[in-house]
């Protein structure tokens, strides 16, 4: 990327200086600035302009709920896909409003499981074909691929096989004793995906949308801090969960930490069977 890609920008004055910025570890990541304005910005190399579909959707879709970024600008340049959003000055908030803006996430709801587009990773593109029960889509839509994944880049083994398929029978039991209402989620619900903007509004960043069981995205704030008792009681104040929901969230640490284990290695291996050995 250099100064002739920056100028084919469709911005609305001219750049007067960028610079790279921390953005997760799948896009490219710069802070844009103008006389006036000062943009967010995200790029994928040799991807088309529809890369960034589904996070744009997402956030026109949490956006009735909750504080996110504005996607601004999309497009491609010399075969790169862009995305510019607003940029937003981080502050300090507290974490009750945070668990109440999650609530306020959650319900909003649809008649379905899935959403709109598919999302691509850099493990899998995720199948996200409305189904209308949640059993069949966390398992055929979300598991079993992740499994294949995992065997494809040989992060598998015979025991782990054994019991992530008890698992996988557990969990559709379960599912059939409850009614599970398909709930607008964040999909990568960790602290890194959160922040609080200058006026301490809290506001949630790259999301991987999809309507799901609400469960899924309260079990990934458990996995790596950053989420304190503040947050669950005032999520529980506002939208109450179904009893025994804490006994459930390892059906769902499971996909966040085999997600792990093909991305980064067996470093995530012990995490993942302390899980499974539960189901024996």
């Amino acid at each position: 990327m250099d100064q002739t890609w920056l100028n084919q920008l469709p911005l609305p004055e001219p750049l007067t200086s960028w610079q790279p910025v921390s953005g997760g570890d799948i896009n490219l990541a710069f802070r844009l600035q103008t006389a006036t304005k000062t943009y967010f910005m995200k790029v994928q190399p040799q991807q088309p302009a529809s890369y960034f579909a589904h996070e744009i959707n997402g956030l026109k879709q949490l956006g009735q709920a909750v504080n996110v970024p504005h996607p601004l600008f999309n497009g491609q340049i010399k075969g790169d896909a862009f995305l510019i959003l607003n940029w937003l000055d981080e502050g300090h908030g507290a974490q009750a409003d945070l668990g109440q803006a999650v609530a306020r996430l959650h319900q909003v709801h649809h008649d379905q499981f899935g959403f709109f587009e598919n999302h691509h990773t850099k493990a899998l593109v995720k199948d996200n074909s409305f189904n209308p029960s949640w059993a069949d889509f966390y398992l055929h839509q979300r598991l079993e691929p992740e499994v294949a994944t995992a065997v494809a880049a040989g992060r598998w083994n015979d025991w782990r096989n054994a019991h992530f398929k008890r698992m996988a029978a557990q969990f559709v039991t379960d599912c059939q004793q409850r009614t599970i209402t398909p709930s607008l989620l964040h999909g990568d619900l960790w602290a890194g995906n959160f922040m609080f903007t200058a006026d301490g509004t809290p506001t949630l960043i790259d999301p991987d949308a999809v309507f799901g069981d609400r469960e899924f995205d309260l079990a990934m704030t458990t996995i790596f801090g950053g989420f304190r008792q503040a947050f669950y009681q005032a999520y529980q104040a506002a939208y109450p969960l179904d009893a025994g929901w804490q006994t459930r969230l390892p059906y769902y640490q499971f996909y966040y930490l085999c997600m792990h284990l093909i991305l980064f290695g067996e470093g995530y291996g012990p995490a993942v069977d302390r899980i499974l050995e539960q189901y024996c």
